[in-house]
């Protein structure tokens, strides 16, 4: 019966503060004027299967014409390159996660779709990267876009491209849920699944640059507190 009790009262004290919350407004429970903070995951992902890429670069080819509108590998969201000699250190990320000095493997370097708090969209400081509403993937609105190249620093896989003609960064933002480079693929080495968390698989390409700016770090510090010392 207590439990009973116990949670009626549980259900009954969420529905009250779910309510006040809702009356009260977004924006006003977050502050007046408060920083972007996207905290949604994208809803899915793209994967790669090495072991069935014959390194056509078809799937380069295809996102560059989806989304620049001309063939430029160079500004792919999805690289392709060869894993060799990449030394002893073991796993990383790219292709270099195929171990010591490399096996000479095709590898496929895909958006990891990283989840909050988003390395490239937190260091934007003009809020450029935001959530795209049909897939929660993050996109580099190119409006906003004032060319800093922060984003491209602070991605820790590097797969922020920047295009030099237009002064723009850009990133994988799954095509709307259509990927082009899945589409594109011959041999089924890209699938586009469901989103989880594969940012612990194998270590970042390199160091992430932390620029934050005193907005966004202030609610970063609201949503994960420290704990105190």
């Amino acid at each position: 019966m207590d439990a009973a009790l116990s949670r009626r009262g549980f259900l009954l004290l969420s529905a009250c503060a779910l309510s006040g919350i809702t009356a009260l407004g977004l924006s006003e429970a977050l502050g007046a004027d408060p920083s972007l903070v996207i905290l949604d995951n994208a809803k899915g992902m793209v994967l790669a299967d090495p072991s069935r890429c014959v390194g056509c670069q078809r799937c380069e080819l295809a996102c560059t014409e989806f989304n620049d509108g001309r063939a430029q590998p160079s500004l792919a969201r999805v690289k392709i390159e060869r894993a060799m000699n990449f030394g002893p250190e073991g796993p990383t990320g790219g292709a270099a996660m195929q171990g010591t000095w490399g096996n000479g493997l095709v590898m496929q370097g895909v958006c990891r779709q990283c989840p909050h708090p988003v390395p490239c969209e937190m260091a934007c400081p003009q809020e450029a990267i935001q959530a795209d509403p049909q897939t929660g993937a993050r996109v580099v609105l190119a409006d906003n876009c004032i060319g800093c190249r922060m984003c491209q620093r602070a991605c820790p896989w590097g797969m922020i491209v920047f295009d030099e003609q237009r002064h723009k960064a850009s990133k994988c933002f799954l095509c709307h849920g259509k990927p082009k480079c899945v589409e594109a693929c011959p041999s089924g080495a890209l699938r586009f699944v469901p989103w989880r968390d594969i940012t612990r698989e194998g270590r970042a390409s390199g160091a992430t640059l932390p620029a934050l700016s005193a907005d966004k770090a202030k609610t970063c510090v609201e949503c994960h507190p420290t704990s105190p010392k």
